[in-house]
């Protein structure tokens, strides 16, 4: 899995924030990504292991507990694309800041994606929704 694909995720990047601090327990990073995302611990299982499928994330297991640790490996590459591409003359107007809501919007497309994908994937379903009629809001008329 892409680097960018397992950042592209705003969950994913809270997650990594917190592993910033050091290693800790699923239990634990659900409990502070709480306070910005309602998640369950199955949900925050899955985010870690498309994190750890990128290289982000280590597991390591002492005794019963299984603690999730921050690998910035990968983070280089990143790294160093941003800086190449925020880095130059201040008077070069074509170089712009990348800011953060840019990595929202490449979340939208990838969710997008993948629906698209699963659409396609399963005829099936997509052809039962299809003869549902769309109603929306505007056609819907209160009696009187």
């Amino acid at each position: 899995m892409s680097v960018f694909v397992a950042i592209a995720d705003p969950v994913r990047r809270g997650i990594l924030r917190i592993l910033v601090d050091g290693p800790q327990r699923v239990v634990d990073i659900q409990r502070l990504l709480a306070a910005r995302h309602p998640i369950s611990r199955p949900a925050v299982s899955r985010h870690l292991r498309v994190l750890a499928e990128a290289g982000l994330v280590e597991a390591a297991t002492t005794g019963r507990e299984r603690h999730y640790r921050l690998d910035p490996t990968p983070l280089l590459e990143v790294r160093k694309l941003l800086s190449d591409l925020g880095s130059g003359d201040a008077a070069d107007a074509s170089r712009v800041p990348i800011a953060e809501s840019a990595l929202d919007a490449l979340n939208t497309e990838v969710y997008r994606t993948r629906r698209e994908r699963r659409r396609a994937a399963s005829p099936d379903r997509s052809s039962r929704h299809a003869a549902e009629p769309d109603v929306t809001s505007h056609q819907i008329q209160e009696p009187g």
